[in-house]
């Protein structure tokens, strides 16, 4: 009896390890010149405009590894598992870990994504044995990670949140033998000035509506003096 060849994989296994976006936990560094509650909202819209991206790109599954609960900007079509404690890279090592098949790390800084700035990695010829992908940050850091075959190995122990953590990253998968295709740079939103210059990349987002909303030219932190009761906004 003839057999049809079996269908290709829709896609990888789109993965984004987040924070709930709750004020004093999130975008602490946005603090001043905004509010702990304000930085939130700018947090949840990052990570709405990131989810609901990703539902635009080919995917067998996507997964959010979350620390916190999920929220009204969490869209339908993704599965939530908790987040594990640890370092981060122990966290994304066991995020991988819990995946099988091409898997591909998103992080929730960049609200700039598109499908099609992840399109090099997500076709159907993106993933052959022994190919990892890696979206470099401009700070330093990465926005992607990508995987054929996703073992803890090739993230525990690399040095998080450093100026080279990119680079890091970068040497440990090609020590392992791995064959490393690099996705365009983007820019992390971690300070004001980030978010100003993200917003005015994708300004339809809710991530642009949020800044547009809370940021005012003239705010700027105020020291407290005799006829304040603290510092102001």
């Amino acid at each position: 009896m003839n057999r049809s060849p079996a269908a290709p994989a829709p896609g990888p296994t789109l993965l984004v390890i987040a924070k709930e976006p709750v004020p004093g936990r999130v975008k602490t560094r946005l603090t001043p010149p905004f509010t702990p509650v304000e930085a939130a909202e700018i947090a949840e819209a990052a990570l709405a405009d990131t989810l609901h991206t990703l539902l635009r790109v080919p995917a067998t599954r996507r997964v959010l590894v979350l620390d916190g609960r999920p929220g009204p900007w969490l869209p339908p079509g993704w599965t939530v598992v908790e987040q594990c404690d640890g370092g981060l890279d122990q966290r994304i090592a066991a995020a991988f870990a819990g995946c099988t098949g091409p898997t591909l790390l998103v992080g929730m800084d960049t609200p700039q994504l598109t499908p099609e700035l992840l399109a090099p990695a997500t076709g159907p010829d993106s993933w052959p044995p022994g190919r990892a992908w890696l979206g470099p940050a401009e700070d330093g850091g990465f926005w992607a990670l990508g995987l054929a075959e996703p073992r803890p190995d090739l993230v525990l122990g690399v040095p998080m949140s450093t100026p080279h953590t990119g680079r890091d990253q970068r040497l440990r998968l090609l020590a392992r033998g791995l064959s490393v295709r690099e996705l365009p740079p983007l820019r992390d939103v971690d300070t004001a000035d980030d978010a100003a210059e993200v917003a005015g990349l994708h300004p339809d987002g809710r991530f642009a509506a949020a800044w547009g909303r809370l940021a005012r030219p003239t705010r700027q932190p105020v020291e407290a003096g005799p006829a304040a009761g603290g510092r102001g906004r």
